[in-house]
This record gives C-alpha cells, structure tokens and sequence, in this order.
C-alpha cells in the first residue's frame, strides 16, 4: 500500500483563547508519548453516500477549529518549566491536519496494525517531544470511496477517557449538535500536596529490579512477534473458575497473562518480576473527579514477585496480587513523584493497560459508526494491551509481543 500524503496544515481554534501557561499535573508527566488510533469508514454507508475525503476533511477541519476554542491546550505546545516539569503553552497555532490518498481499496488493508501506521501522520522531522505537536489527524482516502481519519494524541494531554470525550465533542460538533459533555480543564484538582505527604505507601512501581536473568538479551536475538488472543465469555468464565474465591474478570485475566507470559520468557525463578497496570482513578478519588475531567486520571499500580514463587504457585496465587487502588495511594503516587522525580521502571516488567472500556466503534462524524476502528501502534516489549472484543463488548482480545520462542510457549499456555 502506497499513500501519498498533502503538506500538513495547522488548524487554530475558530476563536481567540487563553493564552497563559497551562498546568499538567503529576499524572501527565511520565507520559509523554504518541497514542495513536485509526476509524475507518465504507463509502456505502447509507449516511456516507456523496461524502468522499476531501468532503470529510473539509468537515472535520471546521468543526475541528470550533471544538479546540473548548479544547484549546490541544492547540498549543509541551514546554519544560523552572521546576523541570512539563507544561503546555498556549500558542493557539492549532493542531495539525493533513490529507492524503492510498492507491487501493479500503477492504485491502484489513486490520494490520503495522500497515494501519502509515494512515497516521507521523512528525518525522520533530528533534524531540517539545516539538510533536500535541493533536495530528490524517484523512486518507481511498479507491472504494472510503476513507479513514487516523488520530494522533499526546499521552500527556489524555488518557483514554479524555480521548473518548474529546473525539465525541468533535463529531458532535461535526454534526452540528451542542456539546453533551463540555471538557473540565483545571488539572490542579490534582496537584501534590506541600509538603508532599507519602502514606505509607512503597510505591514500587518505580523500584529498580535486578536484571539478573538478562531479559533484555532475551529480546536482542530475535524480533517480537505480535499477536492477538481472543477470550470470548466462556473463555473468560473459565479463566475466573481457577481463582479460588471472588474476583473481577479483569483481575483474572490479569494475573493469566501475567503468570503465562513469565514462564513464556524462562526467567530464572529468583528473577522478580513486576506487574504494572493502568487504573483509571477518576472514581476512586475522593471526592471523584468531574465528568468531562480533561487529562490523566490514570494511576499506576503495582505487584512485584519473584518468577518461581509466580510461576509456581496455582493461578489464584498471581490473581490475589492484582490490587486495585484507594485515594490514599493515588495521592500518594503524585507526591512521590513530587518529592523524587522518579520514573517507572520497566525492567522485568509487564506493562498492562485496558482499552476495553473505550467506545472506540461507536464514534459518528455523521457518515455512520466507523466499520474498523482500534489502535495503530503495536505494543512495546514490556506491554498488553487488552482490547474490547465483538459488538456486544462481552470478550477481550490480549495484543502483545514476544521473542519467537516465548511467542510459541505463550500460545500453548493460552489454550484453555
């Protein structure tokens, strides 16, 4: 596949906004990464027809500069303060857009997540984050008549939640409706505390682990394999019936993979190991945090273990180390952060986030729900990625990679 792609625009906010520095809190600092989503749309859609690309672009590029005088950090730039901290100016010089045309039918390019990342801008001559802009969008059209629009986010700016919110204040605004959930945009509802107070808490998702199996050597030699395991409802029933006692089917699917992929890797059994998993927190917080709440309301957690007390030990054991998080702990974690400047960890590591919650297929523009929609970037050594599965979102698909010899040992273990 061949796209061949116009010279990006900047989009400004349709009016003026702010233009004072805008706080990122604690929760958004270690985080400065590209999260990159494509939605891709039939040209056959009842809704669609007489829509092509340079239709939607047009359309998404109005309602776009309208939704960013709401939105409008989106519209500026990541900078570092005084302190060391990120932050973003408020520029107002816009998101990025571009267009651009593939030379074959939409049908063609299926769901390949490595092919997906050519129908996302990449700011290939950025020389470092400062200079990624904050927002990218791609519209990609195609011979069928379909198009897609791929998404470019900082992680700094959103989590996935935020991102959802975002995106749909967008289509509603492409279809001309009023916003049914204006953003909340005052990040220092999560500020640390001063002092800085650290209850009791070990906090170590940011602990050094000693490499004493060399799991880094264990990627050098051959390349990660991606692959993408299906758990239907009754797959997941029985991966909950080898837990002794309650749990969450999300705790049970954790401590599987978790388990699996450690004796997949043969690390030796005195090697610890670490689990880290996304907790999305705005719930948890006391008080919650707003709806609308535009930023990271993820905290991080975590589990340490030696591999042969995990791997050894029934299921149930690995399951019962998935803890979940209070208020006291994710404030905690922001003034760890504060007082160390620490950064996670990823040696021995597994680094878990959920997608299964985010109504990617459902976003509508005003040409009907995207026929595919999901991430484009593949997983990164240390992470899995659990995505929703079918329409009803009653299953879970596990996307992770491996060294081919793990890879083999992993799909066995799968089968339950």
């Amino acid at each position: 596949m061949q796209v061949h792609h116009s010279d990006p625009i900047r989009v400004p906010p349709a009016s003026d906004t702010p233009r004072t520095p805008y706080f990122l809190s604690n929760l958004d600092q270690n985080l400065a990464v590209m999260v990159r989503t494509i939605y891709c749309f039939s040209g056959s859609h009842p809704r669609a027809r007489g829509v092509n690309a340079v239709c939607a672009f047009d359309a998404l590029k109005r309602a776009l500069s309208r939704v960013l005088v709401l939105y409008y950090p989106l519209a500026g730039r990541l900078a570092v303060g005084a302190d060391g901290k990120l932050y973003v100016e408020c520029t107002g010089e816009g998101a990025v857009m571009v267009e651009a045309e593939a030379d074959c039918a939409l049908e063609e390019v299926g769901d390949g997540i490595a092919r997906l990342g050519r129908l996302v801008f990449d700011a290939a001559d950025a020389q470092c984050v400062l200079e990624v802009p904050l927002l990218v969008a791609q519209v990609t059209k195609f011979k069928c008549g379909g198009f897609t629009l791929g998404l470019g986010m900082s992680h700094c700016m959103l989590d996935g939640v935020a991102a959802m919110d975002f995106i749909n204040s967008w289509s509603e605004t492409t279809r001309g409706l009023p916003l049914s959930l204006p953003p909340f945009l005052d990040r220092t509802l999560l500020k640390s505390r001063d002092p800085p107070l650290i209850d009791h808490h070990p906090h170590l998702e940011f602990a050094e682990i000693d490499d004493v199996s060399d799991t880094c050597a264990l990627h050098a030699f051959q390349p990660l394999l991606h692959r993408s395991f299906p758990f239907d409802p009754a797959k997941l029933a029985r991966v909950k019936s080898r837990r002794a006692g309650e749990c969450t089917t999300f705790e049970a699917l954790a401590g599987f993979v978790w388990r699996a992929r450690t004796c997949a890797l043969k690390v030796r059994p005195e090697q610890r190991v670490k689990l880290l998993f996304a907790v999305n927190g705005r719930a948890r917080f006391v008080p919650p945090l707003p709806k609308g709440y535009f930023g990271n309301g993820i905290v991080l957690t975590c589990s340490v273990c030696e591999a042969g007390v995990l791997t050894g030990s029934p299921l149930g054991f690995a399951v019962g180390l998935v803890q979940m998080v209070t208020d006291g702990y994710m404030r905690s974690a922001i003034d760890y952060f504060e007082a160390t400047r620490a950064r996670p960890s990823l040696v021995g590591t597994l680094l878990l986030t959920t997608w299964s919650r985010l109504s990617l297929d459902t976003t509508d523009f005003g040409w009907g729900e995207p026929t595919w929609s999901g991430p484009v970037a593949l997983p990164e050594k240390e992470v899995v990625l659990f995505l929703s599965r079918g329409k009803e979102k009653k299953g879970i698909d596990v996307l992770l990679g491996l060294p081919e010899f793990a890879m083999r040992a992993f799909e066995e273990l799968m089968e339950i």
